[in-house]
C-alpha cells in the first residue's frame, strides 16, 4: 500500500489538535503570567482591569487572549494536516500540569 492510500483513508486531525494543543498553551500562560504579576508589581498594576480583583482580572483576560490566538493561529496552520495526536497530547499535558501547578502559590513563591 503506497504512502498516499495510508493518508488518503486517515481523517484529518488538525483541528481537533489545535484546539487541544491550544488549550495547554493557555493554561501554561495564566500560571507564567500570575507567578510573575505577583513579582512585579509594574505589571500588576496594569493588569489591573477590574479594581476589585486586582490582576487576577488581567491575568485571566490575557491568558484567554492568548488561548483563543494560538488556536486560530495552529487550525488555520493545521487545518487540512494529520498530526500525531500523542505527542500533542503529551505536549498540552505537560503544558496544562505546569500551569496548575504555578498558580498553587507555594510552588509560585519559589521561583
Amino acid at each position: 500500500m503506497a504512502t498516499s492510500d495510508v493518508s488518503a483513508n486517515m481523517t484529518r486531525n488538525g483541528p481537533g489538535a489545535a484546539a487541544v494543543l491550544a488549550a495547554g498553551i493557555g493554561c501554561f500562560t495564566l500560571g507564567v503570567i500570575s507567578v510573575v504579576a505577583d513579582k512585579v508589581p509594574a505589571l500588576a498594576r496594569g493588569l489591573t482591569f477590574y479594581r476589585p480583583t486586582g490582576p487576577l482580572s488581567g491575568v485571566s483576560t490575557v491568558a484567554v487572549i492568548v488561548w483563543l490566538g494560538m488556536w486560530a493561529f495552529l487550525q488555520y496552520r493545521w487545518e487540512q494536516r494529520i498530526v500525531n495526536l500523542r505527542w500533542t497530547n503529551g505536549i498540552a499535558f505537560v503544558l496544562l500540569v505546569c500551569g496548575l501547578l504555578l498558580t498553587i502559590p507555594p510552588i509560585g513563591d519559589l521561583l
